[in-house]
C-alpha cells in the first residue's frame, strides 16, 4: 500500500492504518529498536508503542516521508527505554558504545537553547559530508548499527569503517568547537 493511502487511513481513523503500517514498516522499525535495545521483547514493545504514537499524531500531522516519521518515533522510544533501563548500569551494547564514541564530540548536559543550536549544527555538518561518510555516520549514530554490519552493507573492511568514523568524529569535534560548541 502506498504511504499516502496509509496516511489517509490514519486521517479517517481507520484502524487498518496500524495493520498496514506494521506490514510495510514493521521490520524497518524493529531493526532500529533492536539495534538500540538488543532485546526482542523490548523491540516488540517499542514497535507497538510506535503505532500507538503514530495513531495519536496523525492527524494533525501529515508526514511527508512515512518511513522517516515511524523511524524517528521508534528511535526516540527505544533510546528512552534504553536510558531508563541502563540508568544505573553500563553495558557493552551498541547503544552504549555509540554514545561513548559521540561523547568525544558532544556533551550530554546542555541547556535547551544549546541543544537547538547543536541540532542545527549537526544537521549542517551531516549535510556537508560526502554520501559515503554521511551514510556510515548515520548507520552508526542514528541507527546504532554494529561496525561489522556497516562494513558488510558498505562493502568495506571493519578497520576502514572505524577509521572513517574516527576521522568524521574528529572533524565534527573541530567543527563544533569552531562554532563555539565545546565539550
Amino acid at each position: 500500500m502506498e504511504d499516502s493511502n496509509i496516511i489517509e487511513l490514519y486521517w479517517q481513523r481507520d484502524e487498518s492504518a496500524i495493520k498496514e503500517s506494521q506490514k510495510k514498516y514493521g521490520s524497518y522499525c524493529s531493526k532500529i529498536a533492536f539495534n538500540i535495545l538488543n532485546s526482542s521483547e523490548d523491540t516488540k514493545e517499542c514497535v507497538n508503542e510506535t503505532w500507538f504514537r503514530a495513531w495519536n499524531a496523525i492527524p494533525p500531522k501529515r508526514p511527508k516521508r512515512l518511513s522517516a516519521f515511524f523511524g524517528k518515533i521508534t528511535r526516540n522510544i527505544a533510546i528512552d527505554r534504553y536510558r531508563k533501563s541502563n540508568a544505573k548500569k553500563h553495558s557493552g551494547s551498541q547503544t552504549a558504545l555509540c554514545l561513548d564514541e559521540l561523547s568525544e564530540c558532544i556533551s550530554e548536559s546542555k541547556p535547551v537553547e544549546d541543544e537547538i543550536i547543536l541540532k542545527e549544527l549537526l544537521n549542517k555538518y551531516i549535510e556537508a559530508l560526502n554520501e559515503k561518510s554521511r551514510s556510515i555516520f548515520l548507520y552508526r549514530y542514528y541507527y546504532f548499527m554494529p561496525i561489522s554490519e556497516i562494513a558488510k552493507t558498505c562493502n568495506m573492511s571493519e578497520g576502514a569503517v572505524k577509521m572513517l568514523l574516527q576521522r568524521t568524529r574528529k572533524k565534527l569535534k573541530d567543527y563544533l568547537e569552531s562554532e563555539g560548541i565545546g565539550i
